[in-house]
């Protein structure tokens, strides 16, 4: 859908509409002094003068014949002078906290540009609120982002045509099809996050998929064997919950939440922090993208941002792999630039953030309030560019063709990058304090075993395939000689991956079983024994959705595979 054809032409620019209190130096929403306070932009009515400047006038530009707009001045006062007449008095704060606040409101915009450009929205919730759209995830998602937990956001950009200005880029009658697909995985302790690409141009499968129609039923598009990724969305009625269906059975990754942007988004969004800057490793000249740059570097602002993005014709080998590079290069470089100290504390580029973020997102139905999007850019706000990590999915050529245009999956190399993601490995150097906990985890494995006869555990099923818990209680007493061991049934919550707990004197127990089962030492959850029915005390083991079936080893990743090509969002890379 064009998620740009909703805005409503306005008047005013809201940002224009926040000015500078001299008593409190802060600046505020105002319209007029007896006008109410409102948290929704509206139109300006003329008004007495206020204080703002030394001869206690308010600083104005001319925006059209009879108009003016506040302007805010370049210096902030401070003082302990009472508040203006009709208004609260604000208390004075110290730059230092104010700047926390602001970084830590705004923090999901230097995590990535959609979910950042959303992240300062608590400015006008109300208004914002309305600019919104959603569409139904079908059960595609996890029912939404947890704080506790790992992070999986799917953000699809879509080659639609729609829009002033759009009409000249590519298939002009494209329905808007997945042309640039990126799974975003933040850690669970925030510490690290990885941009995953995946190629539009990569052959796979796209399952059947339930999707709610206008009159609220449920009509199923029946999948397709061996398409292009990029028809995951648009072709045949498909939705963006199908496309995140479609990423779920690539990588074994469901995303709990997606975000939609076209083609106006990268444009708007650039423009609202005031363009980004970029680096050419040469000439650029590409007719099709109708972008002519030259080597160095430069700053893109609107129409060359949309331009940079879309070309691929003259730079690396001419494909779709080289265009993933520049969009990764940008996506870097705009998110350096919503982490600048020049757009954190500028209110006018923080409203029109806002206000162009939440014009351009089409988000899930979970997703679908500034709240939601706040609590959002709060976790993402906790991640550093430097261990935000922007990778692609390893394909090699397509064998079928003689004339090479379509990819399949390097299965040599493709399962261990999604791998490590479900195990939320970092593809970024180890901060010393993950370090620290990395080896107290190892460090649970080491020390004495205790024979297998003498380990005591209960199994309870906590998501893994129905029948699983009896399935490895068998094994265990009959292959691997654990015999004190029984399935005590479904545990009362789903976890994610097996968990073994255990109380301080059962560590040998604890190490002799993960031995048998291939567990990590961050499956062992040092805690508390619970008594089983002949009185004695019992290690708990509970089977997650990582369980592969009985006697298989649970082994997982514990450091990130090696990749193609990488780079984090710190670095400034050239186009070549």
């Amino acid at each position: 859908m064009d998620v740009q054809g909703r805005g409503r032409a306005e008047s005013t620019d809201p940002a224009d509409q926040w000015v500078l209190n001299p008593n409190t130096g802060e600046y505020e929403l105002r319209l007029t002094p007896s006008a109410p306070q409102s948290p929704v932009p509206g139109p300006r009515r003329p008004g007495p003068r206020r204080a703002g400047s030394r001869d206690g006038t308010a600083r104005s530009r001319t925006d059209a014949p009879g108009r003016t707009t506040p302007v805010p001045p370049q210096r902030r006062r401070r003082g302990t002078e009472e508040p203006l007449p009709g208004r609260r008095g604000r208390r004075p704060v110290q730059k230092k906290g104010r700047a926390k606040k602001v970084l830590l409101w705004t923090g999901g915009t230097m995590a990535f540009v959609l979910v950042a450009a959303a992240g300062g929205a608590y400015l006008y919730i109300k208004h914002l609120n309305d600019n919104i759209t959603s569409v139904s995830d079908d059960g595609a998602s996890t029912g939404g982002f947890s704080k506790d937990k790992a992070i999986n956001i799917l953000l699809i950009g879509t080659d639609k045509r729609t829009g002033k200005g759009n009409e000249g880029y590519g298939d002009s009658g494209s329905v808007g099809h997945a042309d640039t697909t990126i799974l975003l995985h933040v850690s669970k302790d925030r510490s690290n996050a990885t941009a995953l690409s995946i190629p539009r141009d990569l052959i796979t499968d796209v399952p059947d998929c339930p999707t709610t129609q206008a009159d609220g039923t449920t009509k199923v598009i029946k999948g397709t064997t061996g398409v292009r990724f990029n028809t995951s969305l648009g072709q045949g009625e498909r939705t963006p919950s199908c496309t995140a269906r479609t990423v779920t059975e690539l990588t074994g990754i469901k995303p709990d939440n997606f975000m939609v942007a076209d083609f106006n988004a990268v444009k708007t969004l650039t423009d609202a922090v005031g363009g980004v800057d970029v680096c050419l490793g040469k000439d650029i000249d590409d007719p099709d993208s109708h972008l002519n740059l030259k080597k160095g570097m430069r700053h893109l602002t609107g129409e060359n941002a949309l331009a940079f993005v879309r070309t691929r014709h003259s730079v690396g080998l001419g494909g779709d792999l080289s265009r993933i590079t520049l969009q990764q290069n940008f996506l870097s470089a705009l998110m350096r630039k919503l982490k600048s100290n020049s757009t954190l504390t500028d209110p006018t580029k923080m409203v029109k953030l806002a206000e162009a973020g939440t014009k351009a997102l089409t988000v899930d139905s979970k997703l679908d309030s500034i709240g939601k999007l706040k609590d959002l850019g709060l976790e993402l706000g906790k991640l550093n560019t430097k261990n935000l990590t922007f990778t692609t999915v390893p394909v090699v050529d397509n064998p079928a063709e003689k004339i090479k245009v379509t990819v399949v999956l390097n299965d040599s190399k493709a399962p261990a990058v999604f791998d490590a993601i479900k195990n939320d490995v970092s593809f970024t150097e180890v901060k010393k304090k993950q370090k620290a906990a990395k080896d107290a985890q190892a460090a649970r494995l080491k020390g004495t075993k205790s024979a297998a006869s003498e380990v005591r555990v209960r199994i309870l099923n906590g998501g893994a395939a129905a029948g699983s818990a009896q399935a490895e209680l068998q094994y265990l007493q009959n292959d691997a000689g654990v015999l004190k061991s029984e399935n005590a049934g479904n545990a009362d919550a789903a976890l994610a991956r097996t968990t073994l707990e255990y109380a301080p004197d059962q560590a040998a127990q604890a190490r002799r079983l993960a031995d048998i089962m291939g567990l990590s030492g961050s499956a062992l959850k040092p805690g508390k024994s619970v008594t089983n029915a002949q009185g004695l005390p019992t290690m708990t083991l509970t089977l997650g959705k990582d369980f592969k079936g009985a006697g298989e080893k649970l082994t997982s990743a514990s450091t990130a595979p090696a990749v193609d090509s990488k780079t984090t969002a710190d670095k400034v890379e050239c186009a070549k």
